[in-house]
């Protein structure tokens, strides 16, 4: 009864002794509520954070006033999602340190996310790489860690975001590293060096080209450009963003008019920093395609559904294309590919995505055949769900619901369109 009274002070200041008591002795609730309080003594918020309750433990974790201490407790807890609320927070708050916070709880910090950055758990570690990703005075150590770590949902955004990563990690990582995603990361990045672009161009990953060609701030040796020029005879997806790139020396302009398509030719005349003599160069090359009738009107475009059937019967729908197509933002192409594989209407698919549901969208790649690592990036992707709301492999590779389970979870989508 007591403590019934108490909870209904839960927003009014309590004394020690009383806070002390429902520590020590208050229901679950009573010991939560307690937990989510910013007036608390340090010692019983360290106290609370071995309670037996995984609640309690979780608000200990989130909670700001924590002393680091408890923290360090915590990172080792065993309860994932403690360890996923901790890791939102210590990321947030290192953002936040004062420069003259004390040495002792500086250490705390940064040995708490050293703990974190290692976690069995992928969604801990993907959390707090999202959280520190741009953090400029993250602790190196821990910047170190992520971008090398085994997910590429970890590693990725470490790789194109952090400042703390010098040209020599990226080149060693490049080196070591022959996953798409990661040198794709990389090509994204502010600023890239001429060699870190070299080391890229040489792993001759298309897609990662072509991210480091659409990147304006990317610095590409001439020489390298025009290896680049060259295979794009053949990679015709490197043609729009050679095109587009806001510096092209005049060599290269007119080495691009005899490859590009007719749109892109037009493109290179309406350049504004080419000279008179290329100027006539590419002009030169638009009259000649036109006297020996090169020049065609565009095919149109194939749809994203079409593609998709195209790709089904070829037997072609596979998971690599349907994982690059979600890096990539083709929703469209994405929707139709998952409907085709799992043998469902597409109107399905939407109420899955549209549902925001960890548990649906981990069906849906089920019953299209795919991994839980293309469930995973499906549901941050295109799902809309926060990394500390995922649902993750079990063992590493196996689905975490059992196929009743899913195929409910398939059901009670395809019911709400009844």
């Amino acid at each position: 009864m007591v403590f019934g009274l108490l909870r209904a002070k839960s927003q009014a200041n309590l004394s020690y002794e009383e806070s002390k008591r429902m520590a020590e002795n208050g229901s679950d609730k009573d010991r939560a509520d307690l937990a989510s309080r910013t007036d608390l003594r340090p010692e019983l918020l360290y106290y609370l954070s071995q309670d037996p309750s995984s609640e309690v433990r979780r608000r200990i974790a989130a909670n700001e006033q924590t002393p680091r201490q408890a923290d360090l407790i915590l990172a080792r807890d065993k309860d994932e999602q403690v360890r996923a609320q901790l890791a939102t927070k210590v990321a947030e708050l290192t953002k936040k340190e004062d420069k003259d916070d004390q040495e002792k709880v500086q250490r705390f910090v940064e040995e708490t996310l050293e703990v974190l950055a290692k976690d069995q758990t992928t969604q801990v570690r993907q959390i707090l790489a999202e959280a520190l990703k741009s953090v400029a005075d993250a602790p190196p150590q821990v910047i170190q860690s992520l971008a090398r770590d085994v997910e590429d949902v970890v590693a990725c955004p470490v790789l194109e975001f952090s400042p703390l990563l010098s040209d020599e990690d990226l080149l060693d990582i490049i080196a070591s590293s022959a996953a798409s995603a990661r040198l794709c990361a990389i090509s994204r990045r502010d600023q890239v060096g001429e060699r870190v672009s070299d080391a890229i161009v040489q792993r001759d990953d298309r897609k990662a080209i072509a991210e480091l060609l659409a990147n304006d701030s990317a610095q590409i040796r001439e020489e390298t450009l025009d290896a680049l020029i060259d295979g794009s005879e053949a990679e015709t997806s490197w043609q729009k963003p050679l095109v587009e790139r806001p510096v092209l020396p005049a060599k290269a302009v007119r080495k691009l008019a005899s490859l590009v398509a007719e749109s892109l030719l037009e493109k290179l005349k309406k350049r504004d920093d080419i000279d008179k003599a290329t100027a006539d160069a590419v002009a030169k090359e638009v009259r000649r395609r036109m006297n020996e009738g090169q020049v065609e009107e565009a095919a149109p475009k194939v749809s994203d559904e079409d593609e998709a059937r195209k790709l089904f019967k070829e037997n072609a729908l596979n998971s690599e294309v349907i994982g690059d197509a979600i890096l990539a933002g083709r929703r469209d192409f994405v929707r139709h590919a998952l409907a085709l594989r799992a043998k469902v209407e597409v109107d399905l698919v939407d109420r899955i995505l549209k549902g925001h549901s960890a548990k649906g969208i981990t069906a849906l790649c089920w019953r299209a055949g795919c991994s839980m690592r293309m469930s995973l990036r499906l549901q941050t992707h295109m799902g809309g769900i926060p990394p500390n709301k995922t649902l993750h492999a079990r063992n590493g590779v196996e689905f975490p619901l059992s196929p009743e389970e899913m195929q409910w979870q398939l059901d009670f989508f395809a019911s709400l369109a009844e």
